[in-house]
């Protein structure tokens, strides 16, 4: 399975059959190399993997910044100490989701909820982390 197809199919996908989609979702390579994304995902700075991959070693030190992705800051939320980075911004925000070689990305919106982002970005991350990916 090509990673553009795991973005299209398990990141993109329709949520709980309610018709409600993720805004955009990308995995990259903790490097900052794009291996996958979705047509409306914010092109990423290399100070802002730098910033997110500085989290998982060292967590919190995104709180007093914030989380920035393509210059759109969000507010960090309780995550997963070195496994999940969460995101607030309005009504949407953004998971992060670390694996063995990448980041894997969800942006939403209302109506979509954090709890149903968290669920499709980490069951995907949990598995390629799994694959040892």
């Amino acid at each position: 399975m090509s990673w553009q197809t795991y973005v299209d199919e398990h990141l993109m996908c329709d949520i709980e059959g309610l018709g409600h989609h993720l805004t955009a979702a990308a995995i990259i390579g903790q490097d900052g190399n794009v291996w996958a994304q979705s047509s409306a995902f914010p092109q990423l700075k290399p100070e802002e993997i730098k910033a997110i991959m500085k989290d998982f070693d060292e967590p919190g030190s995104l709180a007093p910044t914030g989380l920035h992705l393509g210059g759109t800051k969000y507010m960090v939320i309780q995550g997963e100490s070195g496994a999940v980075i969460r995101g607030k911004k309005g009504t949407g925000g953004v998971t992060v989701k670390k694996t063995a070689q990448a980041l894997v990305l969800g942006i939403y919106e209302d109506p979509v909820t954090p709890g149903q982002c968290n669920m499709v970005v980490e069951k995907l991350g949990d598995y390629l982390y799994e694959q040892g990916l």
